[in-house]
């Protein structure tokens, strides 16, 4: 038996009225996934713990069979394992977002922001940017590191888990409230935007119809993390596919493989087919037990606030990820088990995550039809499975009491 997990970033919402008062799940067509819904079981799983945020951190923790209460320390360390940053005791990882703030005649602490992802920029440019504000600000106790797109990097020497606001929480408000309260790193943010705004490439992106990524904004702060072994715990060979730092990082942590594929970058416009073939050699001929295949488009498309586009990109998982998978393990004679799933709501409504139950699909080559259902969030309410505990489902997709 194989089993693989297939996660839609965000692919939960709530009824939206441009989609006929249907959630982008419902409204979109996606024969693959109502297919193995009408062969297996649905049901809602809580995978954000009382209490804590809900973010893509915690919950895809969640999901690998870790309970966040327990082993999260930070969304930021985790992507640091990731990019090859070797952490030391003391050290305090920080996401470091390159957004798009307005460039209004006003102090900087007025602006608003208008973007978390600066227009999804591409890590090329990112790069640029990011080099020439870190000519001037690294030191000592504050060095850089490139990350993927417009996430990145920063580690504080000896630093203090701050509490920091998600760039993504906030679109479309003004900025002050949501500034560092620790001096350097206010500092830090106010000097890349006075750097930024006037950088040539941002000047280039202005002229194309682009974004500029004028500022960085600092989040997610935390510490050396410290997972348990997937293999040791499941006694399964474990593998990542994901294009985002943070899937590549917790892959890293709990001792799985990360399998890159050319081409995916977490946008809307990813190599969906490069990520369905990888899953499909890594579970017939790569010699894993499993296989983790991360999409974060429904997530971005999300807080984009775009439901044309989060309907788009959960088409795209269906017929170009999920149906693909299904159909290659199914030619090479695997018995396989499967797991559909966001990691948490994204609603179009809100721009950014909520903490609500996500619907889940479990689906078994080997076992009959048993439920009849189409796979959306009313359904899976329906059908009156409820998972407590969204670590509980690694035990659930692996058969184990």
């Amino acid at each position: 038996m194989k089993y693989v997990v297939i996660l839609g970033d965000g692919m939960a919402d709530e009824p939206v009225g441009v989609l006929g008062g249907q959630t982008p799940l419902a409204y979109a067509k996606t024969p693959a996934m109502d297919s193995l819904a009408a062969k297996g079981e649905i049901g809602l799983v809580h995978t954000i713990p009382e209490g804590m945020h809900p973010g893509s951190d915690t919950a895809n923790l969640s999901v690998l069979g870790y309970d966040p209460r327990q082993y999260y320390t930070g969304r930021s360390p985790l992507e640091a394992l990731s990019i090859g940053v070797d952490m030391e005791e003391g050290d305090v990882a920080l996401r470091c977002n390159l957004v798009t703030l307005t460039e209004e005649d006003m102090p900087y602490e007025q602006q608003t922001i208008l973007d978390h992802s600066s227009g999804e920029i591409s890590t090329g440019d990112a790069q640029v940017l990011l080099e020439a504000v870190a000519r001037e600000l690294a030191d000592e106790d504050h060095q850089f590191y490139t990350g993927t797109g417009y996430r990145h990097c920063l580690i504080w020497k000896n630093g203090s888990v701050t509490e920091l606001t998600a760039p993504h929480d906030v679109l479309g408000q003004k900025i002050s409230p949501y500034l560092p309260g620790e001096e350097r790193l206010l500092q830090m943010q106010e000097r890349s935007y006075e750097i930024l705004k006037e950088h040539p490439l941002n000047k280039e992106r202005r002229e194309k119809g682009l974004a500029p990524a004028n500022s960085f904004w600092f989040w997610g702060a935390g510490t050396k993390p410290a997972l348990s072994s997937f293999a040791d715990t499941n006694h399964k060979r474990g593998a990542m596919i994901s294009a985002v730092d943070l899937l590549k990082g917790i892959a890293v942590g709990a001792g799985m493989d990360n399998i890159t594929v050319e081409g995916a970058n977490g946008g809307l416009e990813t190599d969906y087919e490069g990520k369905a073939q990888a899953a499909v050699r890594a579970l017939t001929e790569g010699g894993y037990d499993f296989v983790y295949v991360h999409v974060e488009a429904p997530d971005e498309m999300g807080h984009q606030g775009s439901a044309e586009k989060k309907v788009r990109a959960i088409e795209y998982l269906d017929q170009r990820v999920i149906r693909l998978v299904e159909k290659g393990l199914s030619q090479a004679g695997v018995d396989h088990r499967m797991l559909i799933m966001p990691d948490h709501p994204t609603p179009i409504r809100l721009r950014t995550h909520t903490a609500s139950p996500v619907p889940y699909l479990l689906y078994d080559s080997t076992a009959p039809q048993t439920g009849g259902w189409r796979y959306q969030e009313d359904q899976a309410e329906q059908s009156g499975n409820v998972i407590r505990h969204g670590w509980d489902l690694m035990r659930r997709l692996f058969q184990e009491d």
